[in-house]
């Protein structure tokens, strides 16, 4: 490992200087507020600057006010709600200004594609991964917002038929990460057939099922911290041994064979680049 224009190079790939905090939606804001309260602390400044981006969800003015009460219950923040709704909005530069100078940049929930239809390409996107890559700034998201993080994201597919091969929707991204496909309300929702698909099409990726309240930080690109009171399921399908897919019929049953899944709860993690499990003495 190499530093290089003070970013970190490893395997001739840049190492984020940001943090990513995916979650998988229904994180407690009343209570304990543990995902939000642990996210907050992740900045090392006096008055930490959050920015809710509510483009997900049909209901922005509830969903705002539902974080400002939320984070407002810690002391000496920031909230300010960006209610980024057309094309239009996204290149508005006083929302620029504000991405530039915010500490923590939060994404809600609601439908990952209303997040990439409106925000992919857009300058508010382009400044929110330079600032990932060059800059200590959290991107955060929850739920929809979690989703949509990653190169290759589903939006859609019943759980109740994703044993069936083409029940499954996937589209691009907003690119923050490679090579991981992110999926939601996991455990509550049944949606392990849904994940268990996708890596039958793309065996290298690995699948992370957020729980609800559950959530992970990913830290240098590939080392990921489980937080909250939830469980996190992993996927990995690099080994693979035999995948029907190629070889049956649209809403036929997928058949495969050794498919490697791990789950982690609070204080464990994985290393998504040597697909290692992590106990909590790894991570400190």
């Amino acid at each position: 490992m190499i530093i290089l224009n003070n970013m970190l190079l490893k395997n001739n790939e840049y190492l984020p200087k940001g943090l990513l905090v995916a979650i998988g939606g229904r994180e407690d804001k009343e209570d304990d507020l543990e995902i939000l309260s642990t996210l907050v602390s992740l900045v090392n400044t006096d008055v930490p600057k959050i920015e809710v981006i509510t483009t997900a969800t049909n209901f922005p003015q509830e969903t705002g006010e539902e974080y400002i009460a939320a984070f407002s219950q810690e002391e000496e923040i920031s909230v300010g709600i960006l209610n980024i709704d057309s094309r239009e909005t996204a290149s508005r530069p006083e929302f620029l200004d504000r991405i530039k100078t915010a500490d923590i940049i939060f994404f809600t929930g609601g439908d990952q594609l209303r997040i990439t239809s409106i925000l992919a390409g857009s300058p508010i996107i382009e400044e929110i991964k330079r600032r990932y890559l060059e800059e200590f700034c959290i991107i955060a998201g929850t739920s929809a917002g979690a989703a949509a993080m990653s190169r290759t994201m589903i939006y859609g597919g019943d759980s109740s038929d994703a044993h069936q091969k083409g029940t499954v929707n996937l589209g691009d991204g907003l690119g923050l990460i490679d090579n991981v496909i992110l999926d939601t309300h996991f455990v509550e929702r049944g949606r392990f057939s849904r994940l268990m698909q996708v890596l039958s099409i793309n065996p290298t990726n690995l699948g992370i099922g957020l729980g609800e309240d559950a959530g992970i930080i990913i830290e240098k690109g590939h080392i990921i911290k489980a937080i909250g009171t939830g469980v996190i399921v992993i996927f990995d399908g690099q080994d693979l041994k035999y995948s029907n897919v190629a070889n049956i019929r649209y809403d036929e049953a997928i058949g495969m064979e050794n498919m490697i899944v791990h789950t982690i709860s609070n204080g464990y993690g994985y290393d998504l680049s040597a697909r290692k499990y992590l106990h909590p003495g790894d991570l400190s």
